[in-house]
């Protein structure tokens, strides 16, 4: 394929993406009067079409923007939204909380309720919360600490754990060191962190070796490089070597929720010591938990002390909240069932086979992958078996394109790299449509 193709088709996409958002553009350039970067968030930055679009209301699988264009969202606010856009049982439990309490750091009865039902469905018997897996994650590592007594970090290479700053960092010459991009971290990164590939059983067992590792943070898949699925045998190797190295292992499941109702934890009969997850459990009302098995809540408990609780770097003033506990426990009982799953894992399939047929209708050497509700694609075709290898086969013109080419016809994509994410609402006619639209963009690319 040539590049020359791709860079004529993301000229023609580009025009038309500013002639037909008028007033996307007026508010784009208002905004950086007052805003950073000219957004409120800086990763907002990175949509394709040279600012990004305005929305002015969402419900379900289908959002419109300002300038009266409705789309298909499979971005669903990379994950915050998997639920869909105001599920009517949510936005009716917040609405009663909200009336009766936003925040009043004391317990509701929800606290309990959605504690329980997240035991039930991860295995693990304790909770606590936060407003974000960023600080579910930050939490976690600090007790992991305490308990062990030990100061290091072990992440996987090309790993996402949100803004924790012990997880930007990458090899380099078998070195570690920061990720490119890295923003003011705080020390050098091999003062806190140890790294190795992901399915690197080897070099796993050697780094755990050191004795210095207090916990392994990982996600069961790595997700935000591309779907990057476990090896056979690892996830029972990594439980067995964090064991025997009395390393503690934290599963994040914030972005692998989508492999069913207790995400990829419960799918497989994974085993962790602490448990993270986020966005989509309060359907986008900022909320997250954590979760300790019974030995590891037993040695938190032993270790803090009552009149140190509220000074040792863990919690927040808004964490636990009421109006967040509400949402959660109408997400886990009413949105994200069981049924809802099934459904969405259903249309998953739908979309990779829509996406593998027009690959290879088109001879591409691209593969297509899938976690349960969550399907994504990248433009070479070997499937990568650790985070370097899923880095390297990126292509950033063709991903610009990509989503540019969907976004002008009515269909959103996750902008940092190929992500479809189904939802409840999303239906079979969403799905198609994007089959559709994919393969007419990838008979103009292979013409």
């Amino acid at each position: 394929m040539a590049s020359g193709l791709a860079e004529r088709l993301l000229e023609r996409e580009l025009e038309r993406f500013q002639r037909e958002h008028p007033q996307s553009a007026q508010l784009a350039e208002r905004a950086h009067s007052s805003l950073l970067a000219g957004v409120p968030m800086h990763w907002m930055v990175r949509w394709p079409g040279g600012f990004p679009i305005f929305a002015s209301e969402a419900s379900g699988a289908h959002f419109r923007d300002v300038d009266g264009i409705e789309y298909v969202d499979f971005c669903l606010g990379d994950t915050g939204a998997m639920t869909g856009h105001s599920p009517e049982p949510v936005a009716r439990a917040v609405a009663e909380q909200a009336a009766r309490g936003i925040t009043l750091m004391l317990p509701s009865e929800d606290a309990l309720r959605v504690g329980e039902e997240l035991s039930r469905r991860f295995g693990l018997p304790r909770w606590q919360f936060a407003l974000t897996a960023t600080d579910a994650n930050r939490f976690a590592i600090r007790l992991a600490r305490l308990v062990t007594g030990r100061p290091k970090v072990l992440v996987f290479n090309w790993c996402y754990h949100g803004t924790v700053d012990e997880t930007f960092a990458t090899l380099q010459d078998g070195r570690v060191v920061e990720r490119h991009g890295n923003l003011g971290p705080p020390v050098p990164l091999d003062e806190t962190t140890r790294v190795v590939e992901w399915n690197d059983v080897d070099a796993l067992e050697r780094e755990l070796a050191h004795g210095d590792v207090a916990c392994v943070l990982t996600e069961p898949v790595l997700t935000n490089v591309g779907i990057v699925h476990p090896e056979p045998g690892f996830h029972e190797a990594l439980r067995e070597l964090t064991q025997r190295a009395q390393t503690l292992l934290i599963v994040d499941e914030t972005h692998t929720f989508c492999a069913g109702p207790g995400g990829y934890t419960q799918k497989h009969g994974l085993e962790p010591d602490l448990l993270t997850v986020g966005k989509a459990i309060g359907s986008g009302i900022p909320a997250a938990a954590y979760g300790f098995s019974a030995e590891v809540a037993e040695r938190v408990g032993a270790a803090i002390g009552r009149d140190e609780s509220d000074i040792g770097g863990v919690g927040g003033t808004l964490a636990g909240n009421v109006l967040s506990l509400a949402a959660m426990r109408a997400t886990l009982e009413h949105v994200l069932t069981d049924d809802a799953f099934a459904h969405m894992i259903e249309l998953g399939e739908r979309f990779e086979q829509g996406v593998q047929a027009a690959i290879d209708d088109a001879s591409l050497s691209w593969h297509v992958t899938r976690l349960g509700a969550r399907v994504e694609y990248l433009f070479r075709a070997e499937r990568p078996v650790n985070g370097s290898e899923a880095a390297a086969g990126s292509d950033h013109l063709l991903d610009r394109l990509i989503h540019l080419y969907a976004l002008n016809r009515g269909l959103l994509l996750t902008p940092f790299h190929n992500m479809a994410l189904m939802s409840p609402a999303t239906s079979e006619a969403d799905v198609d449509l994007h089959t559709t639209v994919f393969g007419e963009a990838v008979r103009e690319l292979a013409a």
